[in-house]
């Protein structure tokens, strides 16, 4: 048993991902379980949810949550099924015509700059001086 008390939190919160990543590895298990025994489109769109749930999650490699997701659509097509439905993309062509002035960050003119440093070179040169005086 840990005696430091940020080892104390350590166990503590491995604990708690412990439980949240059991629970999400049951889900994909379960998932790909039903999709494989009834291959309909309802379970092969949670079956893909739950891979890149687990993806994201980190529990499996993002890789392989790709595979796995193409031997399912290559499995329900084979069982002869449609594939789940997806949400068209929205597009929006207003937001591509009007561009907004206010959006873009003011941008530090040469001017500007010049006077940032300016205000800085004295103050670098005194420090030199000081360092130069201390040397001898």
């Amino acid at each position: 048993m840990p005696i430091i008390k940020s080892a104390k939190k350590r166990v503590r919160t491995a604990e708690k991902a412990a439980i949240r990543n059991s629970k999400t590895k049951r889900t994909l298990k379960t998932a790909l379980k039903a999709f494989r025994s009834s291959f309909t489109a309802d379970d092969q769109a949670k079956a893909q949810g739950a891979l890149d749930t687990a993806a994201k999650k980190g529990l499996i490699h993002k890789n392989k949550a790709a595979r796995q997701k193409a031997q399912l659509a290559r499995a329900a097509k084979a069982a002869g099924t449609d594939a789940p439905a997806k949400a068209p993309a929205k597009k929006s062509t207003a937001a591509k015509t009007v561009k907004s002035p206010v959006a873009a960050p003011a941008k530090k003119t040469t001017a500007a700059k010049k006077a940032t440093t300016a205000k800085q070179a004295p103050v670098k040169a005194a420090v030199r001086k000081t360092t130069k005086k201390t040397e001898k």
